[in-house]
C-alpha cells in the first residue's frame, strides 16, 4: 500500500493544497496468489468534515485497508471549513477543485480511470454535503456518490442567528460561506435545487449511498433529503445503523459504502495485511 502526501498548486485557490492518496500499487506477487490486471485504478474522493483535514479519513478509520482489499485509490483533500463550494469574493473555487481540477490533476499524476463509472466521491458531516452536492454538479465526472452523516439541512439555514457559541451553526459564518441564505434554496449550493434541474433536464443520475447514526442530530436532515430522492424517483441507497456523530460509525459505514461500490474485492498479493503464510 502506497501512502503519499502531495502538494498540488490550484488554480481554482490560487494556492498549494496539501492531499493526501492512497494507491493500493505495490502489493508482492506471491506464488498461489492471483496478480492484479495492469490497468487504471477506481477511484474513491473522500472529503472531511468540519474542523477537519486530509489527515482525518486515515487517522481515524481503516481506510488504507479497506482501499487495499478493493484496489481502490482514495485521494483525501483539505476542504478547510468552506463546505466544498464556491466563494467567488475571496477565491476559494472549492467546488470547483473537487469537482473538476482535483480530479484532472489526480489523473495526470497517477494511474488512474477516466471514466465516470470507475470515479467516486465520498465525505462525511461537511464532506457528505459536499459529495452530494459535487457528485450532483458534476455528475458528468463521477458515477457514484458516498454520503456518510452529511450535514444536508440546507431548507434550513435561513433561520440561523447569532445567538449560538456553534461557529459553524452562527448565521455570519453561514453566510459568509453560502452567501445570501434567502436564495440558497434556488442556488446549485442547494442539493434539492439540483435534483430538481436534473430531473427536468433527464440527466442520468450518479448512483447514491447514503448513512446515518440513529443517534445522530443530522438524522432528519438525512432522513428528509432521501424521501425527497424518492418522490423525485432518483434511485437511492439509505442505511440508518447505530452510532452517532463519530468516527466508529463512519469507520462502519465508509467500509459498507465501499463494499455498495462497483470494485472488486480481490485481496490480490502480498503486502503488510496480507501476509499469506501457508
Amino acid at each position: 500500500m502506497a501512502f503519499l502526501t502531495v502538494n498540488l498548486m490550484s488554480a481554482c485557490l490560487m494556492r498549494t493544497v496539501p492531499v493526501n492518496v492512497i494507491l493500493p500499487v505495490d502489493k508482492v506477487d506471491c506464488q498461489g496468489m492471483l496478480k492484479r490486471e495492469d490497468k487504471p485504478f477506481k477511484t474513491l474522493y473522500l472529503l472531511h468534515g468540519v474542523l477537519g483535514s486530509y489527515v482525518d479519513w486515515v487517522s481515524g478509520t481503516r481506510i488504507q485497508r479497506y482501499a487495499d482489499e478493493y484496489d481502490l485509490a482514495v485521494v483525501m483533500p483539505s476542504g478547510d471549513n468552506a463546505f466544498y463550494i464556491d466563494e467567488p469574493l475571496s477565491h476559494n473555487y472549492y467546488g470547483e477543485f473537487i469537482g473538476r481540477e482535483l480530479v484532472e490533476l489526480t489523473r495526470k499524476l497517477f494511474h488512474l480511470s477516466h471514466k465516470r463509472e470507475d470515479t467516486f466521491i465520498g465525505g462525511l458531516s461537511m464532506g457528505g454535503y459536499g459529495a452530494i452536492r459535487n457528485g450532483l454538479k458534476y455528475h458528468d465526472t463521477f458515477g457514484a456518490i458516498i454520503s456518510l452523516s452529511g450535514a444536508l439541512g440546507v431548507d434550513e439555514m435561513h433561520k440561523r442567528t447569532n445567538e449560538t457559541s456553534a461557529f459553524m451553526e452562527r448565521r455570519d459564518f453561514t453566510e459568509r460561506i453560502f452567501g445570501n441564505l434567502e436564495e440558497l434554496v434556488i442556488s446549485d449550493k442547494n442539493p434539492k435545487y439540483l435534483v430538481e434541474q436534473m430531473v427536468r433536464e433527464k440527466v442520468d443520475f450518479p448512483q447514491i449511498y447514503m448513512a446515518c447514526g440513529d443517534q445522530d442530530s443530522l438524522l432528519p436532515a438525512n432522513k428528509d433529503f432521501y424521501e425527497f430522492l424518492q418522490d423525485k424517483g432518483v434511485e437511492a441507497v439509505f442505511e440508518i445503523g447505530e452510532g452517532n456523530h463519530e468516527w466508529d460509525f463512519w469507520d462502519t459505514y465508509i467500509k459498507r459504502g465501499i463494499e455498495w461500490l462497483p470494485t472488486e474485492k480481490t485481496g490480490l498479493g502480498m503486502n503488510s495485511g496480507n501476509i499469506a503464510i501457508s
